[in-house]
């Protein structure tokens, strides 16, 4: 018996162990949250499936795909870091749909207490950043920061608030920045406003002073994986989560624009 016993124990020991097929879904940083919580959906019903999510801003992840970084998705912040890839010939345009819309917002710290003003005025502007910086994301690359520049240069004040911004490398960030009290203002993404009780919304920017803030998801690779997991994503389950933490699924005839 003590033969059979151990016979039997040195095949189990000796079984061999399957590896996990990973899934690699570069995504901006404004979608940790939502990328965390459909990477834990996914793999509930696709046990043979590891999703491993990398987040940064769009621009970096863009750049580390260029680069040959292993990305079987790519979920960016803004639809140019997409065509740019399209443009290296890198990403192919019928692999890409747009799945979720976001608003730009201006926040304070839950502390502070400024009251909603003329956003036009670049008086008060002035005044509110006498001492103190604006959070944002960089200007020049970073999506949110993009709009950003975009809405205070259509508000005719980009030049007042330029010199008193803060640039930050992603919107988490900028974010953290205005939790902190590092900075008396912030200029984010309303869903990631609406994560944290350290800030407080003071106005929501018009979706006219910007390019629409658009969400494109790209299948790199051509895996069966990576096929499944991007029909996921915008499926009713899918669009479930992205609804629960403040993204608009709902974009009607809005379509990724290639040029």
């Amino acid at each position: 018996m003590k033969k059979l016993v151990f016979l039997i124990s040195a095949a189990l020991v000796a079984a061999p162990t399957f590896a996990k097929d990973q899934l690699h879904v570069y995504a901006a940083s404004s979608m940790t949250n939502a990328v965390n919580d459909l990477a834990a959906d996914y793999e509930k019903t696709h046990p043979n499936v590891d999703v491993v999510p990398v987040f940064a801003s769009s621009s970096s992840l863009a750049r580390q795909i260029e680069h040959g970084a292993p990305a079987d998705i790519y979920l960016s912040a803004n639809e140019k870091w997409v065509r740019y890839l399209i443009k290296k010939d890198i990403v192919k345009l019928d692999h890409v749909n747009l799945v979720a819309g976001n608003q730009l917002v201006l926040i304070e710290p839950v502390k502070e207490h400024i009251k909603a003003f003329d956003v036009k005025n670049k008086g008060e502007w002035k005044h509110l950043l006498s001492e103190t910086r604006m959070a944002v994301g960089n200007t020049g690359s970073v999506p949110v920061g993009m709009y950003s520049k975009e809405a205070l240069e259509h508000l005719g004040v980009w030049k007042t608030v330029e010199p008193k911004l803060a640039q930050a490398n992603n919107v988490r960030l900028a974010l953290a920045l205005v939790e902190r009290g590092e900075a008396d203002l912030g200029m984010v993404y309303k869903t990631d406003a609406v994560l944290t009780k350290k800030v407080k919304i003071i106005s929501t920017f018009d979706p006219k002073l910007h390019t629409a803030i658009h969400y494109p998801l790209v299948q790199i690779s051509d895996s069966a994986d990576a096929a499944d997991f991007a029909k996921f994503v915008q499926s009713d389950a899918g669009k479930k989560v992205l609804d629960q933490y403040g993204f608009n699924t709902h974009l009607g005839n809005a379509k990724f624009a290639a040029k």
